[in-house]
């Protein structure tokens, strides 16, 4: 009964691993789901096709047509730009989709477009998406776009890294830190100072979305009522307020420190002080070293007192080029006593430190409450001179071009499909023509269950034991059940054998 026992719950944990298998199966199979998206597809037939080798199905490509008011739109798919690379995809190339790619490593990129007209803050939301594959993972660089705030002086043939900016959003990585910046400049109503302000962390771990090789859509909605909301493959990662949930805040606080104010020279910050009425006990010896020679210490047999622990080293010759007026005397290196290896020890033998029982150190008042303690000082409070409450934060500065201005440590960063509209079924309609032809391939072209078990196998043999016994447990339990242990029949005649002494009757009966 405990056999069957444990093999019932070796089966259970067998099921449970089957289940686990098929719903990351079932969830591949709903990601390669488009929504909205029209598209072709014709399953291989063996025959040759112009498609990329690694697509294993061929894809309808149309350039998106934006299908409601928009601001701004870039594909790539029939533009060339000196520098940059105007390319496919290294990996599950979409035919005739090209994107902008940043070439080249350890330098500074800068490439800006005006939009078909500014965009301005003020009764319509902004959505801006686009996409980003870092196509070599990314040791250090962002793929962030800037909205280019329209100023009079804004000259794209100048753009650099001080060209005013109204937001700044998308995806930085620098050694293990992961960001997604969304930062928009705030101008100060009273002086016209401008100061950026940065939104909170994302609320889930972006480490997947920069080693995993794919192509990821980035969306920012940004609305009227100061709201906003950060989307990455068209899942919230962050939302939050203008007014609530940036740094520093977009309005200063309504009072200040007085800088004015200063501590007076009697208050009293000490919680604890030394107790007056303490006494120094009279058998306190504050002169009591903390260590002292171990009087039960006893040298080991076979100490060597008269050989040095260090000797010349007997091969060692002085430099032809040893200058002894410059250099002084010249010595050989001193070398571990051969002498000493089979020994406990050479040289003078000295008894060994312990700690002193009797140590006690320097004798110091007990501390009590301090009973003239004041707290800690802080100035008094007055009214911000700098105070001021902007209460629709949106209203930013109006932006009429969008650029990249980027540094990266890794080349070969793929950008494609920008769109800045204010309706949002405008952008995920855009977003399903393009961003949608790009996952269904790749969720197509990723490997089945079976291969990826055969993948993690290879860089973990150990798991061929798992996949084995996952394989062999189910037999072996049909097995169990189906052909238990054959039992006699009780009822069946047991034969008289008169060679074994258990069956033999008696050989003698009392009357």
């Amino acid at each position: 009964m405990k056999l069957r026992w444990g093999w019932t719950c070796l089966l259970l944990l067998c099921i449970s691993m089957a289940t686990w298998a098929q719903k990351e199966e079932l969830d591949d199979e709903e990601e390669a789901q488009v929504e909205d998206g029209d598209v072709d597809i014709e399953a291989d037939s063996g025959e040759s096709t112009e498609a990329d080798a690694n697509v294993s199905f061929q894809v309808t490509y149309k350039t998106p047509v934006p299908t409601g008011e928009v601001y701004f739109t870039a594909t790539f798919d029939d533009e060339y730009l000196s520098k940059w690379e105007v390319e496919p995809l290294k990996e599950n190339k979409v035919p005739g989709d090209l994107g902008l790619v940043l070439k080249s490593r350890a330098k500074h990129h800068a490439i800006a477009a005006l939009l078909n007209r500014p965009f301005v803050f003020k009764d319509k939301p902004l959505i801006v998406q686009y996409e980003v594959n870092f196509q070599n993972g990314i040791d250090c660089g962002g793929a962030y776009i800037k909205l280019l705030s329209d100023s009079e002086d804004l000259d794209l043939d100048q753009f650099h890294d001080r060209t005013p900016y109204s937001i700044m959003f998308g995806p930085d990585k620098c050694g293990e830190d992961y960001k997604l910046h969304f930062i928009f400049r705030h101008k100060n109503p009273l002086n016209g100072d401008v100061e950026e302000k940065h939104s909170k962390r994302a609320d889930v771990d972006l480490k997947k979305i920069y080693t995993d090789k794919k192509t990821h859509l980035y969306t920012l909605f940004l609305n009227p009522d100061n709201s906003y909301e950060i989307f990455v493959d068209q899942s919230s990662v962050s939302r939050g307020s203008l007014l609530t949930d940036v740094v520093p805040p977009v309005n200063p606080p309504k009072e200040v420190d007085d800088p004015k104010d200063s501590k007076p020279e009697d208050w009293d910050e000490r919680a604890k002080i030394p107790d007056p009425e303490a006494v120094k006990p009279d058998d306190w010896d504050e002169d009591a070293p903390a260590k002292v020679p171990d009087p039960d210490a006893v040298k080991p047999d076979g100490w060597l007192d008269d050989e040095p622990e260090f000797v010349s080293e007997p091969t060692a010759e002085k430099p032809d080029d040893w200058d002894e007026e410059m250099d002084g005397e010249w010595e050989a290196p001193q070398v571990p006593n051969p002498a000493c290896s089979a020994a406990p020890g050479c040289g003078e033998w000295k008894l060994p430190m312990i700690n002193n029982p009797q140590y006690k150190g320097k004798w110091k008042a007990p501390l009590i409450d301090n009973p003239n303690y004041q707290g800690v000082w802080s100035p008094r409070k007055i009214a911000n001179p700098d105070y001021f409450e902007d209460l629709h934060p949106f209203s930013m500065e109006s932006f009429r071009a969008v650029g990249l201005e980027l540094w990266s440590m890794t080349s070969d960063i793929y950008f494609d499909n920008f769109i800045i509209t204010s309706e949002k079924e405008v952008a995920d309609r855009w977003a399903a023509d393009s961003w949608g032809l790009k996952k269904l391939v790749a969720s197509a072209n990723e490997p089945g269950v079976l291969s990826q078990l055969a993948l993690a196998a290879e860089e973990r043999p150990w798991l061929w034991v798992v996949y084995i016994l996952t394989v062999g447990l189910p037999i072996g339990l049909a097995v169990l059940f189906c052909w238990p242990k054959v039992c006699p029949d009780p009822t069946e005649e047991i034969p008289f054998n008169t060679q074994n002494k258990t069956n033999t009757l008696p050989t003698h009966m009392h009357n």
